[in-house]
């Protein structure tokens, strides 16, 4: 497969076309080709249909196709296309099956923008609930201000120190401070994640948040591994694919193609590498048996990423139920604050008598 031109691949890192854009994009041009329509005429309607902010960068696959490069090269060259729509469709291009490739990436893209929509919609009243729980706790810093003891003393509702409009100022900074430092985390995360350090091993040992992760990453991989089957690649360019995709699962190609000419099968060398979770590795064995390997990993594609959804849901669920409980249990400390305040001041008042 060919390479992505330099100064494509670049920027496919830092900014994509939307997932839905892609999908619409590649299916229109799978039904104009098909009525035999001429490609560079297709794929100038298409620039013209996108919203302006992707035009400029669409224009250079324009370029591309007026110098009689392949469509895959001008995908590479707009910049907007993940290496999986590139590389499968320069496989399109080269085997002469160019309409089914196009046809089936924008099913595969619609089918992951529908589940990723069902997994967002069920993370946001856990959001919400976290935000107002956030909120309250502003409030009662700010409240806690207008509220005097003797000798000017303030209420302190948190037990923080942090009361009035100083007290919300410094509780601002600190979240701030806790979202920056999680933004860093998150990437720290990402790239141990991938590079199968020791913070993969602590995510995947954490409950529905673990078993959830690894269950989208082979979801990705399968589907990506899929399509590569379909269209009669070798296992090498497959797992390649593969791991362009889902880089936590990305083995060296020609490691495989060694295995595979040791007399192992695609199966083997997945679980030789232990990277694999045990269902692809025997749902892939049962499909290089009957022949039947891209519908195979397909199923298992969806498979996978329906239970990663669940389990995130889970996960999203749970975490609702730990803001609630945080919220109680900040309901019940400004109870007994409040108390312990009325009490020592019943207590004072009693010394005097």
């Amino acid at each position: 497969m060919r390479g992505l031109p330099q100064k494509a691949t670049g920027r496919l890192v830092s900014r994509q076309l939307p997932a839905r854009l892609q999908a619409d994009l590649l299916g229109r041009l799978a039904i104009t080709l098909r009525a035999g329509i001429d490609l560079r005429k297709a794929w100038a309607s298409e620039v013209k249909r996108m919203p302006a902010r992707w035009r400029s960068h669409l224009s250079l696959g324009t370029r591309s196709l007026d110098n009689g490069e392949m469509l895959s090269d001008a995908l590479a060259h707009t910049g907007l296309f993940p290496p999986l729509v590139v590389g499968m469709v320069a496989v399109g291009d080269q085997t002469g099956k160019d309409v089914e490739t196009l046809k089936e990436l924008s099913r595969v893209i619609n089918h992951r923008v529908e589940t990723t929509s069902r997994l967002r919609s069920s993370l946001i009243l856990p959001a919400v609930q976290f935000v107002l729980a956030l909120a309250v706790v502003g409030l009662l810093i700010l409240i806690s201000g207008m509220i005097e003891l003797e000798r000017g003393k303030s209420l302190d509702f948190i037990g923080l120190g942090l009361v009035g409009m100083s007290g919300l100022k410094m509780y601002g900074v600190l979240l701030f401070s806790l979202f920056v430092v999680l933004v860093c985390v998150s990437r720290s995360v990402l790239s141990g994640w991938r590079s199968h350090g020791f913070i993969r091993g602590f995510i995947t040992r954490l409950p529905l948040i673990g078993p959830a992760a690894r269950d989208g990453e082979a979801a990705a991989w399968s589907q990506a591994a899929s399509l590569a089957a379909g269209a009669g690649l070798d296992a090498g360019r497959l797992v390649a694919l593969g791991g362009s995709v889902a880089p936590g699962l990305a083995i060296d190609p020609h490691w495989v193609n060694e295995r595979l000419v040791s007399g192992d099968t695609l199966a083997e060398a997945l679980h030789a590498a232990h990277r694999f979770p045990p269902e692809l590795v025997e749902g892939l064995a049962v499909g290089e048996e009957s022949g039947t390997v891209s519908e195979v990993l397909g199923r298992l594609s969806e498979q996978f990423a329906d239970n990663s959804r669940k389990g995130f849901e889970a996960a999203a669920k749970a975490a609702g139920g730990g803001v609630w409980l945080f919220v109680a249990g900040l309901v019940i400390l400004v109870i007994f604050r409040v108390f312990s305040v009325y009490v020592g001041m019943i207590k004072d008042a009693a010394s005097q008598i």
